[in-house]
């Protein structure tokens, strides 16, 4: 799990819709990024932004953070990896997430059971359906959630000369980060997040649960960031929205703000939002977000997680910049 601080990939966010995803990967690649994720939100799919994202660049790692896992089958998901890492030339990452019951059954109409064991299950399948298509061996993957055994010669892809995508899972609580250390190659650390829980938490279960031989796990964190005091106020309601959120509660009580998650939630099925956001001290903001310059942002971050992030996103609420927002933090980060 070490990380170094001349290690740590610095990764862009592209912003939503395919009319700016291969602009926004290009400009990445110029500035000296070394990845671009996208994210599934108000346009839906990440994979085609994706391709564009393939197309305009030809260096950066690029991946969905994160695609919504359960809203799809493991075999859906697998035609799309694997075409695009072919065409992106071995770059792609397939960021995977687990959304909440709700978002699944009610938005997506896709059933919800056990997430960290069927999450478990969906990355084995994924990887017993790769390993198929690469070897021409029969696919036999039958388990408690998804069943694939039937793969003819007219669906089954040619073998991938870049081999099989890495998997990141996005994980907050004990069981998720389990799963994430058992089967994944990666971990999207949740922004509502201090260097507290990320030392003293994450990456205690993932060390405990990786199995002997499973080779490297990479951790990505995408703090807060704030270079303005627009940007404080932004970063301060949106900690107060995740905060309201029962599964974000281990965050707060770490640090003994536990009974601030209470007040949230309440406010929020009230549908006091602007109550909320004062709620949030500036001792809280200064834990999960860093803030000044981009100097001094670049030295908090260094310190922070320089020695234990593999890769890093500069996160502010609100609509997604471009790439070049952060050119001079980029370079400061250098």
């Amino acid at each position: 799990m070490e990380g170094n601080l001349t290690g740590v990939k610095i990764d862009a966010r592209l912003r939503d819709g395919l009319g700016t995803s291969g602009g926004d990967a290009a400009s990445a690649e110029e500035i000296g990024y070394d990845g671009a994720w996208n994210a599934e939100n108000s346009v839906g799919d990440p994979f085609p932004g994706l391709a564009l994202a393939a197309e305009h660049s030809s260096r950066i790692e690029i991946g969905p953070s994160v695609a919504i896992a359960f809203a799809r089958t493991p075999m859906t998901v697998a035609y799309a990896a694997w075409e695009l890492q072919r065409y992106s030339g071995g770059r792609l990452v397939l960021g995977l997430g687990s959304q909440v019951r709700p978002h699944i059954q009610r938005r997506f109409s896709m059933p919800w059971s056990k997430p960290a064991a069927r999450m478990h299950e969906f990355v084995t399948a994924l990887r017993a359906i790769w390993h198929a298509w690469e070897t021409g061996e029969k696919l036999t993957h039958r388990g408690e959630f998804y069943d694939h055994s039937l793969m003819t010669p007219n669906f089954s892809p040619p073998p991938n000369p870049h081999g099989a995508p890495k998997v990141f899972l996005a994980a907050v609580g004990p069981h998720m980060l389990r799963t994430a250390a058992q089967v994944a190659d990666g971990l999207f650390a949740h922004p509502f997040l201090t260097e507290r829980y990320l030392r003293e938490v994450i990456v205690p279960e993932i060390e405990a649960h990786r199995p002997a031989g499973a080779g490297a796990f990479e951790l990505s964190v995408s703090p807060f960031v704030a270079l303005d005091e627009r940007d404080v106020e932004a970063v301060r309601k949106q900690i107060s929205f995740y905060g309201s959120t029962p599964a974000y509660r281990p965050v707060l009580e770490l640090h003994g703000w536990g009974d601030l998650q209470d007040e949230l939630n309440r406010l929020s099925k009230q549908g006091r939002w602007d109550d909320m956001v004062p709620l949030v001290t500036d001792d809280i903001l200064h834990e999960m977000c860093a803030v000044g310059s981009e100097t001094e942002i670049a030295a908090t971050l260094r310190a922070r997680f320089g020695d234990v992030a593999h890769r890093l996103r500069f996160n502010i609420p609100g609509d997604t910049p471009p790439p070049s927002r952060f050119t001079a933090l980029v370079e400061a980060m250098r």
